[in-house]
Formats: C-alpha cells, sequence, structure tokens
C-alpha cells in the first residue's frame, strides 16, 4: 500500500439512490468534489480498484463529503462499500506550501523535547481542532537521548518503525498520551530526514 494515499473513509449511504458519505482524511476539497479517477479498497481487499468520482458536494454541519460513484446507483450498492477507503496514487499529492503537511508524513515520527534533548514519544494520530493537535504516545523517560534516536534513524532507516514496535514490547514501558498543539511556536522543526519531530513545550504542558 506505499504507493497509495488515502483521502478519506466511507462511513454511510445518503439517500436512496447511490449517494455516499465520506469522511475526509484529505485537506484538498477537489479530492470529493472534481470528477475523475479515484481508487476503492473494500474491507477484506489487498489491491484497491479505480472507480470514478462523478461528483461531490460538502456537508459542513456533519464536517464530511456527499459524493457520486460511476455504478453506485441504490442504497444497498452504496451500503456495500461501507468501511471502504477512498485513495489516490503517490504521485498525485498536490504540492504543499510552506509549513504544510501529509498526516500520513507525520504519523510514526520520534518526538524530541528540545529542552533537555529527551525522546517523549511518536505521534500516532492527529486530532483536527481549532489547532490541529498532534496525539504523541509517550514513552519510558528511560529512553535513548536524541543523538542515539537520529543515529538509529540513519543507520536503519527502512527498519525504524518495526525496531521502535518491537521495543516498546520487549521494554513494557508505561505509556500515556499526550496532545501537543501542532503550531510553529511549540513544534518549530518537522524533521524528515532524520524522522523527528522537536519541540519547545510551555512550562507544564508534558511531564517529562
Amino acid at each position: 500500500m506505499s504507493k497509495w494515499i488515502e483521502i478519506g473513509r466511507i462511513v454511510a449511504p445518503q439517500g436512496l439512490k447511490g449517494d455516499i458519505r465520506v469522511y475526509p482524511s484529505s485537506d484538498f476539497p477537489e479530492r470529493f468534489t472534481e470528477p475523475g479517477k479515484r481508487w476503492l479498497l473494500s474491507p477484506g481487499q489487498i489491491e484497491p480498484r479505480s472507480i470514478e468520482l462523478l461528483r461531490g458536494r460538502y456537508l459542513p454541519s456533519k464536517g464530511l463529503y456527499v459524493i457520486e460513484l460511476a455504478g453506485i446507483e441504490n442504497r444497498e450498492q452504496a451500503e456495500a462499500l461501507r468501511n471502504s477507503q477512498l485513495l489516490i496514487e503517490q504521485g498525485d499529492r498536490p504540492q504543499l506550501e510552506v509549513d504544510e503537511f501529509y498526516i500520513p508524513d507525520l504519523i510514526g515520527l520520534t518526538v524530541i523535547n528540545q529542552l533537555n534533548r529527551k525522546v517523549i514519544g511518536k505521534v500516532i494520530s492527529i486530532i483536527f481542532a481549532g489547532n490541529d493537535l498532534l496525539e504523541i504516545e509517550k514513552i519510558s523517560t528511560d529512553t535513548p537521548t536524541i543523538s542515539k534516536v537520529v543515529e538509529d534513524n540513519l543507520g536503519q532507516k527502512n527498519r525504524k518503525s518495526r525496531r521502535i514496535r518491537h521495543q516498546k514490547k520487549t521494554q513494557s514501558p508505561k505509556s500515556k498520551n499526550i496532545l501537543i498543539p501542532f503550531v510553529k511556536a511549540i513544534v518549530p522543526i518537522v524533521n524528515f530526514e532524520q524522522s523527528i519531530i522537536e519541540i519547545n513545550p510551555p512550562e507544564g504542558l508534558i511531564d517529562l
């Protein structure tokens, strides 16, 4: 699935004529409103199939889109697509502006406290609010310093996610999720080359 990017997930039918409700995981409205090819991955499938998006509209009161797909003409067909993922190909991602990021690129990054260079945890989710929040799975304070994390990330880049998960299971550290506002004053550095995020937390925001 590395060549695909999820832009939304089908949550329910809309009406009786095959329209579909999609909860977005993309900040680009045109993904749901501009006609063209999309890809659909149904639960239990390994490979997505191409499907044509005919039209779509946003429901601000629900925070989701209602779309029409070619060949989906009644509620039963729409219901069969519940929990399916709506995808685009990796190469179709729009060019980002400065300080814009794609959500999948942030998930799994190691979070570092700039004040003491200690590892806080890793990003496991993004919560959309007035200011978006990074949800961080906090790990024990006896984790390695930033220099060790960077060394491991650069030396074993293709294996970093598996290694970190394995380390957590074997060491069985106590975990606690924390929320960090994703604003530049608090999150000044996002370094994809080293797979880290550096934060400058105000006093009391986290307890290290």
